[in-house]
């Protein structure tokens, strides 16, 4: 934002000919076969069918069902043009955060900017490699997908698919091993031109339904109030992972986090919402 194979083992041959041989010896048993070297093939995340005409589909939130789960994003935010500030030393990361999810063992997901990925590739590693957690898309430059987005410069539409794939191929090249196919419009503004310009990236936009307040914030009570009276089943809470525009985010976390396992909730990544939206779990 400030986003299985079945071997079919045939029989019927092997007892028509036994049949056929009457009182004649048993065949031996066959050798056991060696186990096979080939591992499973991996499972692909879920996403969304196609919206209306093709269009890339936008995921807001999971089932309002019993299962009270609730996803927590954190867009790890870094504008293309923002490089000079990160070497004068402004903090656009947040490894306090992430140690403080690590240490609460809550579940996920990051959309990550490649601009981010290349300023701190080791953290972007790290999350990338840490099963708790899940790397997802909010594009390469941190530019605004639709005009009037927060002030943000404008990616051009016939640039915007690109932006998208070459975020993901910074995440490659700092070592992210397997980001996820979901996409976060930076400041959340898209529009069906924004949609039709995805649809050959194969992603599912992913929006929220609480907007947690955190981007500049000082007060991270009235965050962690914002978030607790925004909650609801299936909910996907957009909260950010920059030291610098959201300094309070890590100590909203630690107020958020007990107070929704003490109500019952669960906390998943997008991809369990997106799985269970699609009746998989």
């Amino acid at each position: 934002m400030i986003t299985l194979v079945r071997r079919t083992v045939a029989v019927c041959a092997l007892g028509a000919a036994l049949a056929a041989c009457g009182t004649a010896e048993a065949p031996r048993p066959a050798a056991p076969s060696p186990p096979s070297s080939a591992a499973p093939a991996p499972s692909r995340p879920p996403t969304l069918a196609p919206g209306p005409a093709g269009l890339t589909p936008v995921f807001a939130h999971g089932p309002r069902s019993r299962d009270k789960t609730v996803a927590l994003t954190f867009d790890a935010d870094m504008t293309a043009d923002q490089g000079p500030r990160a070497a004068a030393g402004e903090r656009f990361d947040n490894p306090e955060l992430i140690a403080a999810l690590r240490e609460l063992k809550v579940p996920a997901t990051v959309f990550m900017t490649g601009r981010w990925a290349e300023e701190y590739p080791d953290q972007a590693r790290s999350i990338g490699r840490d099963r708790l957690f899940e790397v997802a898309n909010h594009s390469y430059s941190h530019h605004a997908f639709t005009p009037d987005c927060y002030g943000l410069p404008t990616v051009a539409r016939g640039a915007m698919r690109a932006d998208v794939e070459r975020a993901y191929a910074a995440f490659r090249e700092a070592g992210v091993a397997e980001p996820m196919p979901y996409f976060r419009f930076p400041g959340g503004c898209h529009d069906r031109a924004a949609l039709k310009e995805l649809t050959g990236a194969g992603v599912t936009a992913v929006q929220w339904d609480v907007v947690s307040g955190d981007a500049f914030a000082t007060d991270a009570d009235a965050v962690a109030r914002q978030v607790l009276d925004g909650v609801r089943p299936g909910s996907v809470v957009v909260m950010h992972c920059t030291r610098s525009a959201a300094p309070t985010t890590e100590r909203a976390v630690r107020a958020v986090v007990p107070e929704l396992r003490r109500q019952g909730y669960r906390f998943v990544k997008v991809s369990e919402l997106v799985g269970a939206a699609n009746g998989r779990r």
